[in-house]
């Protein structure tokens, strides 16, 4: 029971006294456990749930729900590009070491706004999932695809949490720049086989991504040898993700372009 406690007790210092309290009262941000029963009721409804209610039912037609869902990821993911890149990255942030800003002042708390906004675009793309479910395109609904959108917003939280700003937004500022260009070809897929048949770049957008993760592990894993007021857990957090996410998306490439 002693230990029980101890561990509460930690938790609660953890959460209360140790992470930025800037974010402190923020939508979703208070307790890492609503955010992780998002992801789990996803990764249920995607997986199981989705795929029973559609068992006896006719795909739907989403043509017109698929272009302008598109359309506004391509403008999300602009505008979060937008404020990484006038908020920190090629404005001042280096690229070496980039402590947080833990201030209130203006710079800091619009960069900590545009983690918050990155971290809730992570619930926008549980939709790419959702509708494949809906228009029975089960195939799609793969290993790489449930675990890359299932893990992604408890991941980004507790980089909001602790660090909202600094050498680990580098991802963020490289995955917006990613998805203006994914989110594009869905948007031009979706117009149907008279544009489709242009669309002959599939697996160098797969690879544009396994280029952005190995950036962001040399530019993660950089900070193991040279001394940077930044935490060491956050640059294995994310050099891992980094890891992970090059092998899932490297065995995607290999069975659906090599083999």
């Amino acid at each position: 029971m002693d230990i029980l406690n101890r561990v509460v007790a930690g938790y609660h210092d953890l959460m209360d006294n140790k992470s930025d309290q800037r974010v402190k009262d923020w939508f979703l941000m208070s307790s890492p456990f609503p955010t992780l029963m998002i992801c789990l009721t996803y990764v249920f409804t995607v997986k199981v749930l989705g795929p029973k209610l559609m068992e006896n039912r006719k795909p739907f037609e989403l043509k017109n729900v698929l272009i302008w869902y598109n359309l506004f990821q391509v403008i999300f993911s602009c505008w979060l590009f937008h404020e990484s890149i006038v908020s920190g990255w090629f404005n001042g942030y280096s690229f070496r070491c980039q402590p947080v800003d833990y201030s209130r002042s203006p710079e800091a708390m619009r960069t900590v706004r545009g983690c918050w906004w990155y971290y809730f675009s992570k619930f926008t793309e549980f939709f790419d999932t959702i509708f494949f479910v809906m228009r029975k395109k089960f195939d799609h609904v793969s290993k790489l695809h449930v675990i890359h959108h299932g893990i992604m917003p408890m991941s980004v939280w507790f980089g909001v949490k602790f660090t909202p700003g600094g050498h680990s937004t580098f991802f963020g500022m490289l995955n917006t720049f990613v998805h203006i260009i994914m989110y594009s070809y869905y948007l031009l897929a979706a117009l149907g086989p008279k544009v489709q048949k242009f669309l002959w770049w599939k697996k160098y957008l797969t690879a544009l991504q396994m280029v952005q993760f190995v950036l962001v592990f040399f530019h993660a894993f950089q900070l193991l040898f040279i001394d940077c007021d930044y935490p060491r857990a956050f640059v294995w957090w994310i050099g891992m993700h980094a890891v992970l996410f090059y092998y899932l998306f490297s065995d995607f490439y290999k069975q659906a372009y090599l083999k």
